[in-house]
């Protein structure tokens, strides 16, 4: 019997030393102040899309609309290809951007003011599918999702994309849609505001603040064709926003490019391993 009532009395002896010492853990922490450090981490995202049958990729261009800030298209191809260069192992093709907006006016039928004795009629449009409606009228400025939807057509054009990839040596042909526009919004915005009491202590409480903001709004839609079969081998949307008080002015390619940073890392994920590196706050 006494060896058995040692144990409990040591235990509970135990468990009374360490909550003592974490008392005065958590009282010398008090008394120092919070003070914490930053630990770096790795994320590993697993691939999308099985690209092993792929040596070489084509950025071919995007229908892009927005604002006329920058010229989105461009910027995205020339991104795209940079990041695939550094990030994945296919081998990233030099070559002139597709005037995808003019393939599918063409197919849609040629606005009233074109030249029908243009080489480039609807009889001459590589891979045009036949019986496509003639006389459909196509925004002629995108400025919203909406105007987008009707060139969004072109992506099902297996072959107009199956003669591409024929002319690349059928790599993996990524295109798509990008709307880069403006963005205003105004409301009630919460932040921390620094407030001292009579004796000199330091608070921090939320505040709500009614405010104008401006910026920019990012919506990429990323496709990615087989080029062997101009068939889609999966497709991908991504929304991102950036608001600035209304008194700051931000370049939109600025913008652009910081938007995009937040992207790259999904795009690259759809065709290889990545690791998104980011941050924990730990205490000391």
């Amino acid at each position: 019997m006494t060896g058995r009532t040692r144990p409990r009395k040591s235990s509970a002896g135990s468990r009374l030393a360490r909550a003592t010492f974490a008392a005065g853990v958590a009282a010398l922490a008090l008394a120092c102040g919070p003070d914490t450090y930053e630990i770096p981490i790795e994320t590993p995202i697993q691939p999308k899309l099985d690209v092993s049958a792929f040596q070489r990729v084509l950025v071919a261009g995007f229908v892009t609309g927005g604002t006329e800030d920058i010229d989105a298209n461009q910027e995205t191809v020339r991104l795209l290809r940079s990041q695939l260069r550094t990030k994945s192992s296919l081998k990233v093709i030099d070559a002139d951007l597709l005037p995808l907006m003019e393939v599918v006016s063409q197919d849609q039928g040629a606005p009233a003011e074109a030249d029908e004795s243009s080489p480039t009629t609807r009889e001459n449009v590589p891979g045009r599918p036949a019986g496509g409606a003639q006389g459909v009228a196509l925004p002629q400025r995108i400025r919203d999702d909406k105007d987008l939807e009707p060139y969004e057509r072109l992506f099902a054009n297996t072959a107009y994309w199956k003669r591409i990839g024929e002319e690349f040596q059928n790599p993996l042909i990524v295109t798509g849609t990008v709307l880069f526009a403006n963005r205003s919004s105004s409301g009630y915005v919460q932040r921390d505001e620094e407030v001292f009491d009579p004796f000199g202590r330091r608070r921090v409480v939320p505040v709500r603040t009614f405010m104008e903001r401006k910026g920019f709004m990012l919506r990429p839609k990323f496709v990615f064709i087989d080029g062997r079969t101009g068939a889609t081998m999966y497709s991908e949307s991504y929304r991102e926003e950036i608001l600035y008080n209304v008194q700051q002015n931000t370049p939109a390619l600025s913008s652009y490019f910081e938007l995009m940073d937040r992207l790259v890392p999904n795009f690259l994920s759809a065709l290889s391993n990545q690791k998104i590196k980011g941050t924990r706050v730990l205490l000391k």
